[in-house]
């Protein structure tokens, strides 16, 4: 079996009953154990995946840390391959968890590319005339290391898991297809904050639009997030809001607008 099916499967047995995996849903995409690691194919300097990891504004990247669920904002800032190592990417970012923010850098190794065995084009078929030339998904390996002067700080180590395709100019585009299929999710970050003070680990996921893996009663949506009451403590209570207030029927205040973001 290849490592990502394992890795899956694997996943999968631990949360049954107890926690809801998203990442196969999500990232099968007909890749099987029959699906090669064509990572060689992608190795030109032409093929950047970059830009993949930063689209998705920040305010629907959703993450988690440790048992309670409490809320993790994670933002990618900087993200540049590395000249002498082709799947390999340096990143500068920031975390919050409550008030606390801190720096962190890090890197991305992709170590699998594996493409679908046949092209998906929406509903409708709506990019069938895009001239997509591949879809697929990568798995890669990240560390992401928080400044030991900053207070509560760690180490962020785990798998992330992207979908992607190559357009009709040999461009690495995200792939957001299927965007509108109930419970879609991309660049999902699943692994663990190791603290520096204590030693202690903590699960840690994130992704683009969902978690990927959570207590099964944590995200209560059907076709978009939803936090369960349960947790609104931990951070989630603007989510239950604007959950409760689709209509837009609470408005942010030109002041607050005008704020700058968390991590400027």
């Amino acid at each position: 079996m290849k490592r990502i099916i394992i890795i899956l499967l694997l996943v999968s047995n631990i949360s049954i009953g107890q926690t809801l995996d998203r990442l196969k849903e999500n990232f099968d995409l007909e890749v099987d154990d029959q699906s090669k690691n064509v990572l060689e194919k992608y190795k030109s300097f032409d093929y950047d995946f970059s830009n993949i990891w930063s689209v998705t504004e920040n305010q629907n990247v959703y993450g988690i840390i440790g048992d309670e669920h409490q809320r993790i904002s994670i933002k990618l800032i900087s993200i540049i391959r590395i000249s002498n190592g082709p799947f390999l990417y340096n990143v500068y970012g920031k975390s919050k968890v409550k008030d606390n923010i801190c720096e962190f850098y890090g890197n991305i190794v992709i170590k699998e590319i594996r493409e679908v065995k046949e092209l998906h084009f929406g509903v409708d078929d709506e990019y069938a005339d895009k001239g997509i030339k591949n879809q697929g998904i990568l798995v890669a390996d990240y560390e992401f290391y928080e400044s030991k002067e900053q207070k509560h700080s760690g180490i962020f180590k785990g798998t992330l898991y992207s979908k992607w395709y190559l357009n009709s100019k040999n461009q690495i585009v995200y792939d957001d297809i299927e965007f509108i299929s109930d419970g879609y999710m991309n660049n999902a970050f699943v692994g663990v904050w190791k603290s520096y003070s204590t030693g202690k680990e903590k699960d840690c996921n994130w992704a683009d639009y969902r978690v990927p893996i959570a207590n099964r009663d944590f995200d209560i949506g059907a076709g978009e997030f939803s936090v369960s009451e349960k947790y609104w403590n931990q951070g989630w209570l603007d989510i239950a809001l604007k959950n409760k207030s689709p209509n837009l029927a609470i408005k942010q205040s030109e002041k607050a607008e005008n704020q700058k973001e968390w991590w400027e």
